[in-house]
């Protein structure tokens, strides 16, 4: 019966506790107090974030990442081939700096960064001709791949030089900076570099940068790199050029390698040229008009002659060629053909290869538009057009004004991002969760600068 009696009034303790911790409790969550209690709030991304996204080949280390491998790994999901990267894959380089600027050689890939320390520059790939610089676990032996990026020593003369543009050809790259001029390493054997040549230099394992301040007095804003060339925009609009000449790609009036950069000659002499366009030995300009001009290898029409010449060595106008197009907003010139996009958002291609207008065209002599359909225009959405348009040796890519990136082309080690190593007739959209700002394509990858969607 005691016991009894104890239970009883335990229960009634427990009970009154519970009570007490309930009124307690009502307290804390009090409505009134709402404004009180913090608030979780998600990252979101700013203006300025980039993504960096790599596809292509993996074995040259020029994507600077690293596949699986082994029995740890899905093999299904690279298609049984860890040497390759199917689609595009961010960068964990990129997530962990503040990259500005990026440029696809021949496999091997550089990228700039924002900050004011030593290394501003950083390379990963094939590095036989010591085109992003020199490493070595030990002095004496030189690297000739890097897999992961590693930071290219430049000698700036300031720390607060800021890196504002990269290109990258065969095996030599251009490194373009705020108010230090042009700094140029690698391979230098027909002057690509803008120095002179000299026939003994060795290349592996070299230190060598060189530097050009200005070009004819003027500031350089620009630099493209062809296979084996160099092209310099300065602040006038006049353009420079060195490296190999032999298809007429320097555009100096000979076929003669060129050390130190000399001025284009031809029709661009009196226009101020806004863009240059060269990744193999065919070259596109484009002035503030909008009017085209063209030089260099021609083997496929890409720069129509009156005659049947295939070697142009000095810079020609192609108004009459382009007529009915519009103003020309964006230009590309791959191994055998060229690119363009109209303020309309129209693309034009010509020359030779799979250029986006079905299987049965392999050559189009004049420019000829390729649907806007297949870059997402039509009735449900109007608006879309493309900004953009960028080519690779062997395959050709166009960006929308709302972000969409498409590819075509030779899909050579699965460049286009498609999810197979298959060619493409026709542009079809990559799959990228961001916005694409730009893209660079080389022989066999290909590199994509975003913006983050949220």
């Amino acid at each position: 019966m005691n016991t009894l009696k104890v239970l009883l009034r335990n229960r009634k303790t427990n009970i009154s506790s519970i009570s007490r911790t309930v009124t307690t409790k009502k307290k804390i969550f009090d409505p009134n107090e709402e404004e009180q209690l913090p608030i979780f709030q998600y990252p979101v991304s700013k203006s300025s974030d980039r993504r960096v996204y790599v596809w292509g080949l993996a074995e040259t280390g020029a994507l600077g990442i690293h596949l699986p491998r082994g029995k740890h790994r899905s093999r299904k999901s690279y298609k049984n081939d860890f040497k390759l990267v199917w689609h595009p894959m961010r960068s964990s380089f990129c997530e962990r700096f503040d990259v500005t600027q990026i440029a696809c050689g021949y496999g091997f890939t550089v990228a700039a960064v924002n900050t004011k320390e030593q290394h501003k520059v950083f390379g990963t790939g094939i590095n036989t001709d010591s085109q992003i610089g020199y490493h070595a676990p030990k002095m004496g032996h030189p690297l000739e791949m890097l897999l992961s990026p590693a930071p290219i020593y430049i000698p700036y003369k300031s720390l607060e030089t800021k890196v504002i543009g990269l290109a990258a050809g065969r095996a030599h790259t251009l490194i373009l900076t705020d108010n230090e001029g042009v700094y140029t390493l690698g391979n230098n054997a027909y002057g690509q570099c803008g120095r002179k040549i000299k026939p003994s230099e060795e290349y592996r394992g070299s230190m060598h940068s060189h530097n050009i301040k200005k070009l004819g007095g003027d500031k350089i804003i620009d630099v493209v790199a062809g296979q084996d060339h160099s092209f310099f925009l300065t602040e006038s609009g006049k353009v420079y050029s060195c490296g190999w000449g032999a298809d007429g790609q320097t555009g100096l009036g000979n076929f003669e390698a060129q050390g130190p950069p000399a001025p284009v000659r031809g029709d661009i002499t009196s226009e101020k040229v806004v863009k240059i366009a060269s990744t193999a030995d065919c070259v596109l300009a484009l002035n503030g008009k909008g009017e085209l001009f063209g030089w260099g290898n021609s083997e496929y029409g890409q720069i129509p002659m009156s005659t049947d010449q295939q070697q142009v060595n000095t810079s020609y106008a192609l108004v009459h060629f382009t007529k009915g197009i519009g103003k020309i907003v964006d230009i590309a010139a791959g191994g055998s053909f060229c690119l363009i996009c109209n303020d309309q958002g129209d693309v034009f291609v010509w020359g030779f290869g799979l250029l986006g207008l079905g299987p049965n065209v392999h050559h189009t002599a004049k420019p000829t538009q390729i649907p806007a359909p297949l870059f997402g225009r039509n009735e449900f959405n109007p608006e879309s057009m493309v900004v953009k348009v960028a080519g690779g040796i062997g395959h050709l890519a166009a960006i929308t004004n709302n972000g969409d990136l498409y590819t075509w082309g030779r899909n050579r080690h699965g460049c286009l991002g498609l999810g197979h190593d298959k060619d493409q007739h026709f542009p079809l959209k990559v799959g990228i969760g961001a916005h694409v700002l730009s893209v660079k394509c080389s022989v066999d990858h290909t590199i994509a600068m975003c913006r983050p969607f949220v």
